[in-house]
């Protein structure tokens, strides 16, 4: 039976994101946070292979106690088993140090659960958007790793091989990769199911594993947190609104006629001379 990992991580809602003008710091306080739009769509994917051929799905996330509520969400659409990698010594990781906490905790589910043949992720976060999370897990597991598929075309699990489309910016790729295999999922990739209400009922009552530093035998501290993150955001900022300038067209003399008329006058006075044909 095949295993599969997908990664998700809890983020702030980007429509309610705002911006602290004296910090250039985000505004966390009072912000609805959510799962990751693209982890989503990993998740999805998985648990279509899971009804396709039978599958354990197992989700892994990295982030504070409250993230425990995003693994729920992941139980109750169809996810086996949610495992939360919560301690304050991972707080302020960068992508690189989140990579390196993430390939550990892969590592660790196969020595709990058995060999992992896919892990997911989604192409990017909403928070980072920096899409190097998935790739630096890829690297450190030494897995090959398909980025931005848009659609698995094919899975042979005798032979080990699956076959996806991979979407990039002047077309699609059609690739074929030997199991096991790490693919990033953008938005095209499928429609992330609603919870079934038995998955509501179990997500309910479903507690997720927690691992904090203590579990892991092997790791490094000075590869975690802000120790391990070599990243500096120098400056944040909100970009300035621009004014557009608009012309209200009167109602008195008639949609038709106005709109006649301002076309003359664009064209006789302003177009022209912007165009260079004045």
């Amino acid at each position: 039976m095949l295993h599969i990992v997908v990664c998700v991580k809890q983020v702030p809602d980007s429509r309610e994101i705002r911006i602290d003008p004296k910090t250039n710091t985000l505004i966390r306080q009072g912000v609805p946070a959510i799962v990751n739009y693209f982890d989503l769509n990993g998740l999805e994917e998985a648990l279509s292979l899971k009804d396709r051929f039978g599958a354990r799905v197992t989700v892994v996330s990295m982030g504070p106690p409250s993230a425990d509520k995003a693994l729920k969400q992941c139980v109750s659409m169809g996810a086996d088993e949610g495992v939360l990698v919560s301690d304050r010594a991972f707080a302020g990781a960068d992508t690189l140090a989140t990579s390196y906490v993430i390939a550990l905790t892969v590592q660790k589910v196969e020595e709990v659960w058995g060999p992992v043949d896919m892990v997911f992720c989604g192409k990017q976060t909403l928070d980072g958007d920096t899409g190097q999370v998935g790739p630096g897990v890829a690297c450190r597991l030494d897995l090959e790793q398909l980025t931005y598929v848009e659609k698995i075309e094919q899975l042979d699990e005798k032979r080990r091989e699956i076959v996806v489309h991979r979407h990039l910016e002047d077309g699609i790729e059609r690739v074929k990769a030997k199991l096991p295999v790490l693919m990033t999922a953008v938005a095209e990739l499928n429609k992330p199911r609603r919870a079934s209400l038995p998955g509501v009922l179990r997500a309910a009552e479903y507690k997720p594993i927690v691992w904090t530093t203590n579990d892991f035998a092997n790791l490094d501290r000075a590869q975690i947190g802000l120790k391990g993150s070599p990243t500096i955001v120098g400056k944040t900022w909100v970009p300035e609104q621009k004014k557009i300038d608009t012309q209200m067209i009167g109602l008195d003399k008639g949609i038709e006629s106005a709109a006649t008329d301002l076309i003359g006058q664009l064209f006789s006075t302003e177009l022209p001379a912007k165009l260079g044909w004045a």
